[in-house]
């Protein structure tokens, strides 16, 4: 098991809170919101335990650091159905193609910055 990619995403990503902070004159974060995509490269589980140590030192030293995982939708590009890719396995449930339009799942985004 590898957290060093995962580190370095946390570490911009409280670095990008701090920076919101201080031009927002916020002295502490109560919690941060990350939406992950089921198909991101980024592992739910390595964010958590990278956390502590990424904000260690900061002002998201007490941040509840809250996780919203996204559904992987796609389209199929043959019949236009609207599905979940992972639950499928990446084949229409309508026509059985296996040619889908990635529509949502892969994101990795700041979603919320809540302060006290």
């Amino acid at each position: 098991m590898t957290l060093v990619h995962e580190l370095g995403v946390v570490i911009e990503v409280v670095n990008t809170v701090e920076r919101f902070a201080q031009a927002n004159n916020v002295s502490r974060i109560d919690s941060l919101v990350l939406q992950i995509g089921e198909m991101s490269s980024m592992v739910p589980k390595y964010i958590e335990a990278v956390y502590p140590a990424a904000i260690e030192g900061t002002n998201l030293a007490d941040a509840e650091l809250i996780i919203e995982i996204l559904p992987a939708n796609g389209m199929c590009r043959d019949c236009k159905k609207v599905y979940h890719l992972t639950e499928t396995k990446g084949v229409c449930p309508s026509c059985s193609s296996k040619n889908p339009e990635i529509l949502s799942g892969r994101e990795f985004m700041i979603k919320e910055i809540r302060c006290v």
